[in-house]
């Protein structure tokens, strides 16, 4: 697998195509509330700080749409890679908001998010598209028998032509969650299917730990930019495209 830089340098850009600055940051704890334990995944952290925190980066999210920023850079790169009414698994999709875009491009758009709140606000906002409540350390996402299935389900694995994770998703992750999160990915991907993740240095997620916890996912690194609007790679943001081995 191609190898990643060593060390990034931390930075707060969060790519092209998405606010400079993440609604959803968990670290930004407050002094009154219990820290974060080193296995504990961050966006649960941060809402058993503050139980309203789901509900504000919803609204927050919506502000910001609403306002005309331009939150979908990561959703127009998804379309252009994908086969005209692909399936797509959008995969940590919070309040589904990739969905905009998507949707109306003609994909089959399936989210999985582990707030059942955010999911709440997808459903409502895009009630087009699937929307699960699903850790993706645990993802197991099958074909729907009537209007949604379960994993409790016996259908068939859902397998994906992309599947994307952006946001930072996976730097929310317990470090014990990301490499079988990276598994459950690879093992929903269609063969000839690719994952593409992003997200930023310095929150914990150093990209050589990626790097390997997806090649011992059986992920091959593909290709490696720094934004999702495709700029050279650099040290403060990774946007990664990953294929089956």
């Amino acid at each position: 697998m191609p190898s990643l830089p060593l060390q990034p340098t931390p930075s707060s850009d969060s790519g092209a195509g998405a606010p400079s600055s993440d609604p959803a940051d968990p670290t930004a704890a407050s002094d009154r509330t219990p820290s974060i334990g080193p296995d504990e995944n961050l966006w649960h952290a941060a809402v058993r700080r503050d139980p309203g925190h789901a509900r504000r980066y919803a609204e927050r999210w919506r502000r910001i749409a609403a306002q005309g920023t331009d939150i979908l850079g990561e959703a127009r790169l998804i379309d252009a890679m994908a086969p005209r009414h692909a399936r797509i698994l959008d995969a940590g999709c919070g309040t589904g908001r990739l969905a905009a875009h998507l949707l109306p491009a003609g994909h089959a758009l399936v989210g999985v998010d582990l707030d059942p709140e955010l999911i709440a606000v997808a459903r409502e906002d895009h009630p087009q598209a699937r929307w699960e409540v699903q850790n993706l350390a645990e993802l197991d996402l099958r074909e729907a028998r009537g209007d949604r299935a379960t994993p409790s389900d016996a259908g068939e694995r859902l397998v994906f032509d992309l599947e994307v994770s952006a946001g930072n998703v996976l730097a929310f992750l317990s470090a014990a969650e990301r490499r079988p999160a990276l598994e459950r990915l690879a093992a929903h991907l269609a063969p000839e299917g690719r994952l593409v993740v992003g997200f930023g240095a310095g929150r914990g997620y150093a990209f050589e730990d990626f790097a390997a916890d997806a090649e011992a996912a059986g992920l091959v690194l593909q290709q490696r930019f720094s934004s999702w609007d495709l700029r050279p790679a650099a040290d403060d943001f990774l946007v990664a495209i990953l294929a089956r081995a």
